[in-house]
Parts: structure tokens; C-alpha cells; sequence
């Protein structure tokens, strides 16, 4: 495959890329506000799941948490177009296209699903009964619907992205941008970039939190170490 330079490959990533981005932002938008109406059932779900009261505390806000929650779920939905949208203007300046273009959608979704339900099941109810543990007969605490709804969808989606490690890792070393050697060699940076996302991506900046996602997501490093060792990718 001959070498592309960086504007040229950014120029064809933008131009394929724009090809699909008005109908995936009108898709989004439609999704959103048929959503909406369900979404007094979705925050039911979850609030059984993951809270006990919430509160709300601005007139505004009620509606507010339920258009986020709402949009979420849309892009939740949509995530397999969007992931396809985003894989074919990746692909096309490096030439990635049919079966090996299916490869990275499908194993992207399956990843981020994995992420997310992983997120909801497992990490935030432990995260929540930890940080809610400091609570005491007299510290109650009191839940305000758009912070809840804001940590919960962040969470979860950041978590279903960060999943998406190990596949962008076969991508990068299968283009050759960077090689199998390059990610053995540069673990202890690599550490250091995943403890300094997880504190960027999760909404609180408490250690728990940085802990459920950093050491997954060191996890799933490794794992694209190995991935790229049964694939005989160098």
C-alpha cells in the first residue's frame, strides 16, 4: 500500500466522512425527539437500577434530564451507523474496504455494547454504593435528576468507548502507523495516558471512579498486545 501523507489522508477522512455526516445528524435529532416520549420510562428503568429519589431543584430541569437522556439513548441506538460512518472514512484513505472494512464495524460495536452494559451492570452500581456509602444518618444525600442523569450517561458512554482499545490498536498496527513492538515498548506511557483519560472521561474526580475505568482499560491494552500476537501482526 503506498504511503499517504498526514493532509492527504485528513483531507480524504473528511471528505468521506462528510458524505454521511447531515443524515447521521438529522437521524440523531429525529431519534432524539421520538425518544423523548419514552423517556420517562427509561429514567424509571434506571433510577430503579442505580438510584433511589432524585430531586430536582430549577423548573427546567425535569424537562432538561429527560431531552439528555433522550439523546442518549439515540446515539445508543444509532451506534451502528455511527460506527460505520466513522470506519469508512477511516478506511478509505488506507485502503480498507469489504470483508476487513465489516471486521472493524462489527467488532467496534460488539466492544462498545460489551463497554456499556459491562458500565451499568457492574461499575456504576458498585461506584454509586461506594460513593454513596460515605452517606450517615446525619448526611443524607440528595440527587439532583440532571447530575444523575448526567453520570450515567457519561459514564456509560465513556466506558463503551474506551472498550473500542483493542480494535483501533489492531487498525493502527494493520496500517502501519504504529507496530506491535511500539505498544509492548511504551507500556508505562501508555499507563500514563490511560490514568490521565480516565480522569478526563469520568464525570467525578474521585479515585474510585479513575480506578474502574483505568484498570479495565489497562486490561484491554494488553489484550490489543495479544490480539495483534494471535493475528501475527507485527
Amino acid at each position: 500500500m503506498p504511503a499517504l501523507d498526514t493532509h492527504n489522508t485528513l483531507v480524504i477522512f473528511l471528505i468521506e466522512l462528510r458524505k454521511s455526516i447531515r443524515a447521521l445528524g438529522i437521524s440523531v435529532m429525529v431519534a432524539t425527539a421520538a425518544i423523548f416520549f419514552l423517556s420517562p420510562e427509561l429514567l424509571r428503568m434506571v433510577q430503579d437500577h442505580l438510584a433511589d429519589k432524585l430531586y430536582f431543584f430549577s423548573v427546567a430541569g425535569p424537562f432538561l434530564a429527560h431531552v439528555k437522556l433522550a439523546l442518549f439513548a439515540a446515539l445508543y441506538g444509532l451506534m451502528p451507523w455511527l460506527m460505520a460512518v466513522l470506519w469508512r472514512a477511516m478506511g478509505k484513505p488506507f485502503g480498507v474496504e469489504g470483508s476487513q472494512l465489516f471486521f472493524f464495524i462489527l467488532f467496534t460495536c460488539l466492544l462498545f455494547y460489551a463497554g456499556t452494559l459491562f458500565c451499568y451492570f457492574v461499575t456504576l452500581p458498585f461506584g454509586i454504593k461506594f460513593l454513596l456509602g460515605f452517606g450517615s444518618a446525619d448526611l443524607q444525600p440528595v440527587i439532583s435528576i440532571g447530575r444523575f442523569v448526567n453520570f450515567t450517561t457519561i459514564f456509560i458512554l465513556a466506558f463503551g468507548l474506551v472498550f473500542e482499545l483493542p480494535i483501533f490498536m489492531v487498525f493502527m498496527a494493520k496500517v502501519g502507523v504504529f507496530s506491535r513492538s511500539f505498544y509492548e515498548k511504551n507500556r508505562r506511557y501508555a499507563l500514563l495516558l490511560i490514568a490521565i483519560l480516565a480522569a478526563l472521561l469520568t464525570p467525578t474526580p474521585d479515585i474510585v471512579n479513575m480506578l474502574l475505568m483505568g484498570g479495565p482499560l489497562y486490561l484491554l491494552y494488553e489484550a490489543g498486545i495479544l490480539i495483534l500476537m494471535v493475528m501475527r501482526i507485527k
